[in-house]
C-alpha cells in the first residue's frame, strides 16, 4: 500500500539511503525468543491489552477566559482547573504544563535543533503568571509553586485525597503571541488581514498515571499528553472579528448576524457546502475600520483533552453536514481568507473535511464532537481536538496537497485525540497510526476503491512504499521506532515516526493477520481505549490477543529493535531431476527480521502459482526447502513479486528455472 504522507511535499525527506548496510545473520532463537514487554500486566492493564478491572485515570475540567489584545499581540488569560484525583495515591502537589515557556530564550528547547531542524532565533517571555491560587469553599489562597522550564509544580496546602478527591486551581496569566515562527501557535499578517491561530494558550494539567506517576517530560518539540475533561471557554476581542474554536459555540445570537445563524442552520441539513460568511461580507469587514467595541464568543466541549481557536476579520466561512454512523450528525466548517478561496483551493476544504470524517467514522469509530473545523492561517499542519490549522504558505493551499493535509490532520481525531496516546514519548503511535488510516481515505475519496485499482481522485497510484521503507531500515543510524520521540533526529522523524510506524500496521493488516482479523482487533483496541491512556505494551498485547497470533517476533524486530529484512532464493532443483515430480526451491532468511512472504513460481507454459511462506517455516532454521508439486518445468521463481515487503536486497529474490 501507498503511505499517503509519503507524497505530501511538506513531509518530504532526503535521508533514504541508496546502499544497504551489512546486517547480522538471521538467528531464529533470537528472533523468536520469549519477549517481555516494557510495561507489565497488572490490575490496571490486562494481559489482553484492554484496561484492567482497576484501571483509573484522573480528570481535569477547565473554565477559561481569554482576552485577545490585537494591538499588543498578546493574550490575557484567567483559568480555573477542577482536578479530580481518581488514583489510589495521596497527592501533595500538582504538575502543570506551561507550553508557552518553550519560546523563552532560556528554555531547554532553545538549545536543541527542534522540530524543524533549526535552532530558534526569536523569543518571548513565555507565560507571565499574575496569580496562582487554590480555591477552597469559594475562597482563593495563594500557593507556593516552582517553575522548571515548561513545567510548574503547585504545592498544595492540603493533601489531595485519593479515589475522588477534588481541588480547584486558579491561575491568571498573560503572554506575547509568537509570530509565524511560533510553529504550532502564531499570528500573521496576510493580504486580507491578521489571522490568529491560538493553541497551547492556557496552563494545562500534566498526566498522573499508573505507569510513572506524574509524567513531566519537558516540552521540547514533540506534542502532548493530557487529561480528559469538560471545557467551557470564552474569547473576548474586537467585535468585527470572527472566532472559531474547538467544541460548540454556545452564544451564537450574541456574536453572529441573523444571516449567519440562518445559513449555519441550513448547513446542518446540507451535504453540499453552504456559505456562512461570504467573500463579499469578508471583504467589507476587511475594508472597514477596526471596531472599537468588543464581543465575547463562548464555547463548550465535552470529553476532550484540549481546546484551541482561531480568529480574524478576514475569514470566509462555509459549512456542510457530516453524516455519522447510526444516523448521527456533525458539522464540517472551513474558515479562510479571500485570497485562498476558489473551487481548486479552499473552496473544497469542507468537502475534503466532511468526506474524511465520514470515512474514518464508518471504518473505525464515529467522530465524537459536534463540529470539525479547518482553518487557513499561519500555523502549519497542526491538529487540536475538533480544529485544524493548515498553513497556506507551507502546504500550497489547493488541490491534492490540501486534500492530503486535511485528511491527515483530521485523522488525528482518532489518534491521539480519542485514543489518548502519550505523544511526547511515543510520537510513533500518534503519527504512525494516523498516517496508516490516511491510506484508506486517500484511496477511496470520490468513488475510489481500496486496492490495486487506485481510482480515487487523489489516490497516489500504484508504487512500492516497501522499497522506500527498506532503505530507511538499511540506514545504520536510523533509530528503533520505540526510541523516545525527543531523541529522534529531525531527518528520521518522518521516515521512522510516520512512515515506518504506519507501514508496520500495513504489514500487520495485509501480510501477517489479514484484513478480517486486523480490522476486528484494531477496532476493539480503539473502543477499549477511547478517551483513555494506552501504552505501547497495551497495543502489542491487544493485537496479539484479539488478532489471534503470538506476534512477539514482529514487535521485537520492527518496533523494539531496528532490524533489517532480506530473504533470498538460493536454489531451484527438480525432484530426482524430473520436472514431473515437482520442483524444490531453497529459500534463506539472511537478516534478523522475519516476515511471511509470497513465492511466485512461473512455469515455462506461461502459467504460475503462488505459495505463501509463513514465519513458522523459519522458526528453527535459517533456510528451508519448499516443494512445488505442479509437475511442470519452472521458468523462474520470485520472492515477494509485488514488492509488499521491505526487502533491502532484491537482487537475490529471483532465480531462473533449471530448464
Amino acid at each position: 500500500m501507498r503511505l499517503l504522507a509519503l507524497v505530501v511535499a511538506g513531509f518530504a525527506t532526503a535521508i533514504l539511503c541508496d546502499m544497504a548496510q551489512a546486517a547480522p545473520a538471521y538467528d531464529p532463537l533470537q528472533t523468536f525468543a520469549p519477549l517481555t514487554l516494557p510495561d507489565p500486566v497488572n490490575s490496571y492493564r490486562s494481559a489482553n491489552g484492554a484496561p484492567g478491572p482497576a484501571y483509573w485515570q484522573n480528570r481535569a475540567d477547565y473554565d477559561l477566559k481569554a482576552t485577545l489584545d490585537t494591538a499588543a499581540k498578546a493574550l490575557i488569560g484567567d483559568e480555573t482547573i477542577t482536578y479530580v484525583n481518581n488514583s489510589p495515591d495521596r497527592l501533595d502537589a500538582l504538575w502543570i504544563q506551561l507550553d508557552q515557556n518553550i519560546y523563552r530564550r532560556d528554555s531547554r528547547a532553545a538549545t536543541s535543533a527542534g522540530r524543524r531542524g533549526a535552532a530558534r532565533t526569536q523569543f518571548t517571555d513565555g507565560y507571565v503568571l499574575d496569580a496562582v491560587e487554590v480555591v477552597t469553599a469559594g475562597k482563593a489562597t495563594k500557593v507556593d509553586y516552582v517553575i522548571s522550564d515548561t513545567r510548574m509544580q503547585v504545592r498544595l496546602p492540603q493533601i489531595l485525597k485519593p479515589q475522588g478527591g477534588k481541588v480547584q486551581v486558579h491561575i491568571r496569566y498573560h503572554y506575547a503571541i509568537p509570530g509565524v515562527w511560533g510553529g504550532r501557535t502564531s499570528w500573521a499578517k496576510t493580504a486580507d488581514g491578521d489571522i490568529y491561530d491560538i493553541a497551547q494558550w492556557y496552563p494545562r494539567m500534566a498526566v498522573y498515571d499508573d505507569m510513572r506517576g506524574w509524567d513531566t517530560l519537558p516540552y521540547l518539540a514533540n506534542e502532548f499528553y493530557l487529561e480528559y475533561g469538560r471545557f467551557d471557554y470564552a474569547v473576548t476581542l474586537p467585535a468585527d472579528f470572527v472566532v472559531t474554536g474547538s467544541g460548540e459555540l454556545t452564544n451564537p445570537k450574541d456574536v453572529l448576524t441573523p444571516d449567519e445563524i440562518r445559513r449555519l442552520a441550513q448547513a446542518r441539513t446540507s451535504d453540499a457546502t453552504v456559505m456562512v460568511r461570504t467573500a463579499t461580507e469578508a471583504a467589507a469587514a476587511i475594508a472597514a475600520p477596526q471596531a472599537a467595541t468588543s464581543k465575547t464568543w463562548r464555547f463548550h466541549m465535552e470529553n476532550t483533552r484540549d481546546v484551541a481557536f482561531s480568529a480574524s476579520r478576514a475569514f470566509i466561512w462555509d459549512a456542510a453536514r457530516i453524516n455519522l454512523p447510526g444516523g448521527k450528525q456533525s458539522l464540517a466548517m472551513s474558515l479562510y481568507p479571500p485570497h485562498s478561496a476558489g473551487p481548486e483551493a479552499w473552496g473544497r476544504s469542507t468537502e475534503y473535511l466532511k468526506d474524511s470524517v465520514e470515512h474514518f467514522s464508518a471504518r473505525w469509530t464515529p467522530y465524537p464532537w459536534p463540529v470539525a473545523i479547518n482553518v487557513a492561517g499561519p500555523t502549519g499542519g497542526m491538529e487540536y481536538p475538533g480544529i485544524l490549522f493548515d498553513d497556506l504558505a507551507e502546504y500550497g493551499g489547493k488541490g491534492k496537497v490540501l486534500f492530503w493535509v486535511t485528511a491527515h490532520e483530521i485523522g488525528h481525531t482518532w489518534f491521539p485525540m480519542v485514543v489518548g496516546f502519550d505523544e511526547r514519548r511515543n510520537a510513533w503511535m500518534d503519527e504512525g497510526f494516523n498516517t496508516f488510516i490516511d491510506i484508506f481515505e486517500s484511496d477511496e475519496f470520490k468513488g475510489g476503491v481500496l486496492g490495486p485499482k487506485r481510482d480515487g481522485e487523489y489516490a497516489p497510484g500504484p508504487d512500492a512504499p516497501a522499497d522506500q521503507i527498506a532503505k530507511v531500515m538499511a540506514d545504520p543510524e536510523a533509530p528503533a521506532i520505540l526510541t523516545r520521540a525527543d531523541a529522534i533526529a529531525e531527518k528520521y522523524r518522518h521516515p521512522v515516526t510516520y512512515f515506518k510506524s504506519a507501514f508496520g500496521l500495513t504489514l500487520l493488516r495485509e501480510q501477517i493477520l489479514g484484513p478480517e482479523r486486523f480490522d476486528y482487533a484494531f477496532r476493539k483496541f480503539i473502543a477499549d481505549w477511547s478517551f483513555k491512556h494506552p501504552s505501547p505494551s497495551d497495543f502489542f498485547r491487544a493485537m496479539s490477543s484479539s488478532g489471534g497470533e503470538d506476534l512477539s517476533w514482529f514487535w521485537r524486530g520492527w518496533y523494539l529493535d531496528a532490524w533489517t529484512f532480506d530473504m533470498a532464493v538460493k536454489d531451484i532443483a527438480y525432484v530426482d531431476g524430473d520436472p514431473k515430480k515437482g520442483a524444490q526451491v531453497t529459500l534463506a532468511n539472511l537478516d534478523p527480521q522475519v516476515l511471511p512472504a509470497a513465492l511466485k513460481v512461473a512455469f515455462t507454459d506461461g502459467t504460475s502459482t503462488t505459495v505463501r511462506i509463513p514465519v513458522e517455516a523459519l522458526i528453527q532454521k535459517r533456510s528451508i526447502v519448499v516443494t512445488i508439486p505442479d509437475g511442470k518445468p519452472v521458468a523462474e521463481v520470485t520472492l515477494d513479486p509485488d514488492h509488499q515487503l521491505p526487502d533491502h536486497d532484491r537482487s537475490n529474490n529471483s532465480l531462473k528455472g533449471p530448464g
